[in-house]
């Protein structure tokens, strides 16, 4: 009988133990705070700002060429996965666009860096550390990498339009088969059409 009510009588003990521990005042801080799980968000709305320029520019080429370097890796082998049935043809189709926008997006960049180039060769042109025909040159190459801008970005908004276009037949098709929404098509539809204004 005492065996039996041996392990009773120890856990009476530890919460009296316990009790003693826990703080009076309910509002008193416990000496263990557990860790906040939703951290504040920080604000999204602060704009951060460079000290050499009041806009930062498109981004970095260096970064900019090895995200491409990757994507035209993935882009690759897309549409081996997708004959094997790895990956849907829509997910192929995602990683080619997405070499072309990254390809509109270093064009941008080093249209950029070719400008802030050009500021600096007039500045060392007023100081003299040039002549007017090294300064021609940083003028030839921004007007290049302007025209390459244009041309990527001319690419890039065809290729939206041709994806938003294809996404409008996917979901006809669907809708029309039954497994699709007419919310969906309306939806393909304003994008389209949002892109046809753009031009």
């Amino acid at each position: 009988m005492r065996l039996a009510a041996l392990p009773f009588v120890l856990v009476f003990a530890t919460s009296l133990l316990a009790q003693d521990d826990l703080p009076k005042d309910p509002n008193e801080p416990m000496d263990i705070e557990p860790p906040l799980l939703i951290q504040e968000a920080p604000n999204r709305n602060v704009v951060y700002t460079r000290p050499d320029s009041a806009q930062p520019g498109p981004g970095d080429p260096e970064q900019i060429a090895a995200t491409l370097e990757k994507a035209k890796k993935n882009a690759a082998s897309g549409e081996r996965l997708y004959k094997s049935g790895v990956i849907a043809k829509v997910d192929a189709e995602n990683r080619v666009l997405k070499v072309i926008r990254l390809e509109a997006e270093l064009a941008a960049a080093q249209f950029e860096v070719a400008k802030q180039q050009l500021a600096v060769e007039e500045t060392r042109l007023e100081s003299g550390e040039i002549t007017e025909s090294q300064l021609e040159e940083a003028r030839r190459a921004v007007a290049a990498a302007s025209r390459e801008a244009e041309a990527a970005a001319g690419r890039k908004k065809q290729a939206d339009l041709d994806a938003a276009q294809m996404n409008l037949r996917r979901q006809q098709k669907l809708l029309a088969m039954g497994s699709g929404r007419k919310a969906e098509v309306n939806r393909a539809q304003e994008k389209v059409a949002a892109l046809q204004d753009q031009e």
